[in-house]
């Protein structure tokens, strides 16, 4: 699995950028083929599991990655499932379109389940994504807290989750929410390592965007923007009208890395910016990471 290479440590980020993966929803089918020649063979490529989105449009966008010469990652959404057998159905169609071995489950955004799937928990329980060909399984993270879910309980998902796909035979991983802040996520990789899960962590980044657009994400995901966290990021509240990268918060991940204390620390890039746009800014930042 491509999440055990071994991570970064002592600022070195082209290392910390090997091995990264990036997201698109099941519209985006033409931007990856665009983005396609600047990426990496191999890079994982989540594919979102929206509202507003159909089970074939998803099934396409996972196969599409597979035929470009990348890792589909297909999510699921427990909140959004129906029924058993829509879960099914949706599990079947990836493995007879894409042959995914890798998959991500998260709750979903319904206040109300709309089948009986609470939450991703309840995914992995199942037995099914292993039934289906999954062999890695990842779930979420959320280093500066979630705004409807006490810290107490991310707390006991995060290691109910990491538990129960060791029980059904599954390698775990964990992708972040995205942040400008990099306290927050060693605090939390520390508190996660002391609390005995010792999963790879993709940490979730921003891709390069405009400021407004990043702002409004991160309002929708209780992400802290106080003017000194954004202007620590590289935008400042007052000027909204340019576009900001990561590569101050990469630099940073970078140097305070440390693999004993913190595990395996790898990057996902959210693509706000378009998936082509961030392709190409990992690719230049690799090669010049002192550059930007």
């Amino acid at each position: 699995m491509a999440d055990q290479h071994a991570a970064s440590s002592g600022g070195d980020v082209p290392a910390l950028l090997n091995d990264f993966s990036l997201e698109m929803t099941g519209k985006d089918v033409s931007a990856l083929e665009d983005a396609a020649p600047l990426m990496p063979a191999g890079t994982r490529v989540s594919v979102t599991f929206l509202g507003n989105e159909d089970l074939q449009m998803r099934v396409d966008a996972a196969a599409a990655v597979r035929r470009l010469g990348f890792v589909p990652v297909p999510h699921i959404s427990a909140r959004r499932l129906g029924s058993q057998a829509e879960f099914e159905q949706f599990l079947e169609a990836l493995a007879t379109a894409a042959a995914p071995q890798d998959v991500f489950v998260v709750g979903g955004d319904p206040a109300e389940p709309q089948g009986p799937y609470e939450d991703a928990l309840s995914l992995i329980r199942t037995g099914l994504l292993g039934q289906y060909g999954f062999k890695h399984v990842a779930f979420g993270g959320y280093p500066e807290g979630h705004p409807e879910i006490s810290d107490q309980r991310l707390w006991e998902a995060v290691t109910d989750k990491y538990a129960a796909a060791a029980e059904q035979g599954l390698e775990p991983s964990i992708i972040t929410q995205f942040g400008f802040d990099a306290d927050p996520v060693f605090a939390w990789l520390s508190e996660l390592r002391r609390r005995g899960v010792d999963a790879p962590v993709r940490i979730g980044v921003p891709g390069p965007a405009g400021v407004k657009r990043l702002l409004t994400y991160a309002r929708r995901f209780g992400v802290g923007t106080s003017a000194g966290i954004v202007q620590k990021y590289g935008f400042s509240l007052t000027n909204l009208l340019g576009t900001a990268g990561p590569e101050r918060i990469i630099r940073e991940f970078a140097s305070r890395h440390n693999h004993d204390e913190h595990g395996q620390m790898l990057l996902h890039f959210y693509t706000f910016g378009g998936i082509k746009t961030t392709a190409d800014w990992v690719r230049t930042f690799r090669e010049d990471p002192g550059g930007h």
